[in-house]
């Protein structure tokens, strides 16, 4: 196969070679098609509990953080928060969906390929990390600046240094992590579409949201002393990146996405951003401050059940269709109702997803109560409106999936590559946009705050 092929066709995916000679997986079928309702549901449920756990302790330390005086000053660090967090969907979440259509398809039964797919994602995936590390500390810098006008230049090196710094050894980190998950998972016989990618969400809010804390907190009380600290390291770490880049160029699969796959995960990260300006301005108004505990819970339970239901579909199609052609019941208009009620199969799947929001965030809820996090009580209103915000993202992330999943995989690009880091962004814009209103709304219904929480 000439390794400077398609940029579209990506790693994890059957080539159109294999697809003509009917080479499509091992022969028992994918992990996915041969589990029960009840197998799948339990494979689903015990990672997504571990992932709500994630991000509400995220949330907490959230909460915590924002009085810090680096929060206080630099207040464009908020912007980077959904943008930092949202790499999970990006890298993380994407590098886990890519390896389990390759487990699932048959392409890592050989040690070498399998060992050959893992470093070349790896070093590509630290590439992209502190690109997008980069490009977000910029993109926070001049959001804050045409804002408030105000923002200095070691502040400005300061978010690049900390954002460029976080990315990279987040991304690193994780990814050792995900690779484990996906061999380990494959092992055990268990369809790693189902538990990678809420693995991925479960432990990256919170190690990402811890490094920028600590991270930025150090760099900042060092700008004082030694400005010259942060402009030094940031220019080590970018200078690093040639040397992932000629690690991932000897892996003709991660070859070809250096040559295409930036246009999913810059505009994802943009995305983000934009929902990263909502939180700034939220974080800084006192009627809206109590949003922080709650951001990385609702925006990482919409990212994460959208993650399993966009790997899920990408799937089976890698399985039974050619590059552009479409399954029978995917063909024509689509509709809602397809989604949930439709002839294929994954309609199961996202009745199973969308059934989970209620139960899995009133438990989340409940765990911050008693942990007495937040600054408002759990009044019957602010639940309903809380639910009605979180059943509201899921149940648009998951029509939006159903649909951008087979309108790429009909356009010839791989959505394992390009799905995941637009709807996580997605979840991440929807989700603090609406627990925004959730929380203008409590103000116009008089919901009094007896703030739970310092």
């Amino acid at each position: 196969m000439d390794s400077f092929g398609d940029p579209n066709q990506q790693e994890g995916s059957l080539t159109s070679a294999d697809l003509e000679s009917g080479e499509q997986g091992p022969v028992n079928g994918p992990v996915m098609l041969n589990e029960s309702v009840c197998s799948m549901v339990l494979q689903i449920l015990v990672p997504f509990l571990l992932a709500g756990l994630g991000t509400v302790m995220a949330g907490m330390l959230l909460d915590i953080v924002q009085h810090w005086i680096v929060f206080q000053k630099v207040t464009e660090i908020f912007i980077l928060v959904p943008a930092l967090l949202g790499l999970k969907g990006n890298l993380e979440m994407t590098l886990a969906s890519r390896l389990s259509t390759a487990v699932n398809v048959g392409r890592m039964n050989s040690p070498r390929e399998k060992w050959n797919m893992v470093i070349g994602n790896l070093a590509l995936k630290q590439v992209q990390a502190t690109v997008l590390g980069f490009l977000a500390a910029l993109a926070a810098s001049v959001l804050g600046w045409i804002l408030d006008r105000k923002l200095t230049l070691n502040y400005a090196a300061l978010l690049c240094c900390s954002s460029v710094v976080t990315a990279f050894t987040s991304s690193l980190f994780q990814g050792i992590i995900m690779v484990g998950v996906i061999i380990g998972s494959k092992r055990a016989g268990i369809n790693p579409d189902n538990i990678a990618t809420p693995i991925a969400a479960s432990v990256g809010d919170l190690i990402t949201l811890g490094l920028l804390a600590v991270i930025s907190k150090v760099f900042f009380y060092s700008i004082d002393v030694s400005p010259y600290i942060v402009y030094v390291v940031c220019v080590l770490f970018l200078c690093l990146t040639p040397v992932w880049v000629i690690i991932s160029f000897r892996h003709p699969e991660s070859r070809r996405l250096l040559y295409g796959g930036w246009e999913p995960i810059i505009t994802s990260m943009v995305i983000s951003s934009l929902g990263g300006l909502i939180l700034d301005r939220a974080m800084t108004d006192p009627k809206l401050m109590g949003a922080g505990i709650y951001t990385p819970v609702i925006n990482g339970i919409g990212g994460n059940l959208v993650a399993i239901q966009s790997s899920r579909i990408a799937t089976y199609l890698h399985f039974h269709c050619s590059l552009r052609e479409l399954p029978e019941h995917a063909k024509g208009w689509y509709f809602p109702t397809r989604t949930f009620c439709g002839r294929g199969p994954n309609s199961r799947t996202s009745q199973v997803l969308l059934l989970l929001v209620i139960p899995g965030h009133v438990t989340f809820l409940y765990i911050i109560y008693l942990m007495q996090g937040g600054h408002t009580s759990p009044t019957a209103i602010f639940i309903s409106l809380y639910l009605a915000a979180a059943f509201t993202q899921v149940f648009l992330l998951l029509c939006i999936g159903d649909w951008m999943v087979h309108c790429l995989w009909r356009c010839g690009r791989d959505p394992d590559s390009f799905s995941i880091p637009y709807l996580t962004a997605l979840g991440d814009l929807l989700g603090t946009g609406l627990l925004a209103l959730c929380f203008r709304l409590l103000g116009f219904f008089s919901d009094e705050d007896n703030q739970l929480g310092d």
